[in-house]
């Protein structure tokens, strides 16, 4: 069987991807339990993690774009579009917004990002495995990202 057919990720895949979780959670619940003081370190780290994590993805939506035939349509759509994700992130952590609106700028980059996925994958440019790792990715990512936003909305 093509690695493009498998129905579930590799085993690195998901061991990576559930890694790359921890600064997510851990900053989400560290705003909640640490002492006030800090939470604006704690805020910015996730920002910035999270737009680290924006670029990343975009960058893999470049590459499954670039492994397409030259004239595909589809693919080429899809490169234009891997760069979105990175200029949302960028958007959230230089352009001065408050946090009030970085963290949803962040969040809905990232649920975009669900639906690019789900896309490469009904084109066939990423594999099948990759819808199903990324959405448990994607949720948890939301939820943190939400989690946060309601630490700037009730303080």
């Amino acid at each position: 069987m093509h690695p493009f057919e498998a129905e579930k990720p590799p085993q690195l895949a998901n061991l990576l991807g559930y890694a790359g979780l921890l600064p997510f959670v851990s900053g989400a619940l560290g705003i909640w339990v640490i002492p006030l003081g800090w939470r604006p370190f704690v805020l910015e780290a996730l920002l910035d993690f999270a737009a680290l994590i924006l670029a990343f993805m975009g960058a893999i939506h470049w590459g499954l774009a670039m492994r397409a035939e030259a004239n595909d349509e589809q693919a080429q759509i899809q490169l234009g579009l891997s760069v979105i994700p990175p200029l949302l992130g960028w958007l959230a952590i230089s352009a001065g917004l408050p946090m009030g609106l970085a963290l949803p700028t962040l969040l809905v980059a990232f649920v975009g990002l669900h639906f690019a996925d789900v896309h490469a994958v009904k084109l066939g440019l990423a594999p099948r495995w990759y819808s199903s790792l990324r959405l448990p990715l994607t949720v948890v990512v939301s939820l943190s990202l939400l989690l946060a936003w309601a630490s700037v909305l009730i303080a």
